[in-house]
């Protein structure tokens, strides 16, 4: 495993820690003891193959599923227990495998539900602008039903209502599956795009080598465990990584 101190910017505060992850569900100890961090205004990958317990870490994370051991400690305090609907408030965010979008609300109003915890009116209405903005296609249809749109722009649609909600870490995961490669593309710059922003990402992507190329750093996990730990493009050029993942 890489040793973390030389690829993490000690500079940077922890915003989420997570320390010795276990979650079972079905009978089936689906993550096994996962450790990682993420600091303020990083960009963080986790790459595996299907079944690795990517996505059941990333909804331990946010609340959506229980964990049976370990610790997750959000801003300094462990939010063990605690909801998806409480952590949104706190601003830790995700958007979800399959989108999960409104389908029968206009795009705009898939907007404003992901600022359902916020009450300042002019600000929500500014960040609205600023959503059309980051995502050109949303304005050019804000008033279609969300269920019409095809599945890039659905992808946009969740990622722009999550914004919504000013998260200080935004979860994305699997942004690109099932997309074309011109749409995969777009997303990719969408969330270059989001974290020149300054917005804190964790990013779950099958696509590992262009996750790991826009990656601070990047956790390899498999079968319920984080097996390599490193910075983006040292993992990107990792030879055990290329030809696990990269077919190399």
């Amino acid at each position: 495993m890489a040793d973390m101190a030389q690829t993490a910017d000690s500079s940077r505060p922890v915003l989420l820690k997570v320390r010795g992850l276990k979650v079972a569900y079905g009978g089936i100890q689906a993550v096994k003891g996962v450790d990682m961090e993420v600091r303020e205004g990083e960009l963080i990958t986790l790459i595996g193959s299907n079944g690795a317990g990517k996505t059941t870490t990333m909804k331990a994370i946010t609340g959506s599923l229980i964990m049976n051991d370990g610790d997750i400690e959000y801003l300094g305090r462990s939010i063990r227990g605690r909801g998806a609907w409480d952590l949104v408030r706190e601003g830790l965010v995700m958007v979800p495998e399959g989108r999960g979008v409104f389908a029968r609300m206009t795009i705009t109003e898939n907007l404003l539900m992901g600022a359902y915890t916020r009450r300042d009116k002019a600000g929500i209405e500014a960040d609205v602008e600023k959503m059309f903005a980051i995502f050109p296609r949303l304005r050019e249809r804000k008033d279609q039903l969300a269920g019409t749109m095809s599945g890039g722009e659905q992808q946009m649609l969740a990622m722009g209502r999550a914004l919504m909600s000013q998260p200080k870490v935004l979860l994305l995961d699997e942004p690109s599956m099932g997309l074309s490669p011109i749409m995969v593309d777009k997303i990719f710059e969408v969330v270059r795009d989001v974290y020149a922003l300054g917005v804190t990402i964790v990013l779950v992507e099958q696509n590992a080598s262009r996750a790991l190329a826009i990656a601070d750093r990047g956790y390899v996990m498999e079968s319920g465990l984080i097996t390599m730990a490193g910075g983006g493009r040292e993992l990107l050029e990792d030879p055990r990584v290329r030809a696990a993942y990269l077919g190399e």
